[in-house]
């Protein structure tokens, strides 16, 4: 494996100039392929906001001052703390929070300077990956304000959500193990009763998109049916059966 990767690697470098400079052409391929062995934990980690600062300073305080709060209720109160605060009291952390960027983006420049093609290759692609996981969680979340009907679940996902809960084990882990040695045992007349639900959740599916669509056009917002997470349907479907 190592042999291989050294090779594609190799391949891409080449001599050139008077001087004998070396050149690497890194492709996406061998960017994708590199990216696993280089990781940026070792890249300078992006400063906290100005709010995000006083938080982690004020945390343990606010914890003691009100003990009755759980975590997500303390995180409300000191947010309206935090609006409500003045603002020469705020410029204390605006200016923490800027010199901290500042140092992070000299820390960053001389990070990127110390990069070979390869290592840089790998945090682009890092970045990237990072971006489009970004999208895709905004989109899911738009599309979920929109009311966009649940998917369909597969037999083994119907199996599975009927006996989880019986099923013995001490960890979630250790339960979906049992249930899949279940399944592979179950008969095929036994498999076939969730293979009909499944089919009949899937025309649930298919149906309900299609109305959804339809309200979507009809309310002005048929640009979220180009959202990589939607689906469009051709034939139309028989209703499930009773």
């Amino acid at each position: 494996m190592a042999t291989a990767l050294v090779a594609r690697l190799l391949a891409s470098v080449s001599v050139s100039g008077p001087c004998g400079v070396l050149r690497c052409t890194v492709t996406p391929s061998l960017e994708k392929c590199f990216s696993k062995y280089f990781s940026s934990d070792s890249s300078p980690k992006r400063p906290l906001p100005s709010y995000l600062t006083f938080l982690n300073k004020q945390r343990d305080f606010y914890k003691k001052k009100y003990p009755e709060l759980n975590n997500q209720q303390l995180m409300k109160e000191v947010g309206r703390i935090w609006r409500e605060l003045p603002q020469h009291e705020k410029q204390h952390y605006e200016a923490i929070a800027k010199s901290e960027w500042d140092r992070y983006k000299e820390q960053m420049a001389k990070y990127r300077s110390e990069l070979n093609p390869v290592e840089e290759a790998a945090l682009k692609e890092e970045k990237r990956i990072r971006r489009q996981k970004r999208k895709q969680a905004k989109i899911k979340k738009e599309l979920t304000a929109f009311g966009k009907p649940k998917r369909n679940r597969s037999s083994f996902n119907i199996f599975v959500s009927e006996h989880f809960q019986e099923i013995k084990g001490t960890s979630n882990k250790e339960k979906f193990k049992a249930l899949c040695e279940e399944w592979k045992n179950l008969s095929n007349p036994q498999k076939q009763v969730y293979s009909q639900l499944a089919e009949d959740d899937k025309i649930r599916f298919e149906n309900e998109m299609r109305s959804w669509e339809q309200q979507m056009k009809a309310s002005g917002r048929g640009d979220v049916l180009n959202y990589k997470f939607t689906r469009k349907l051709k034939k139309p479907v028989t209703e499930p059966l009773s």
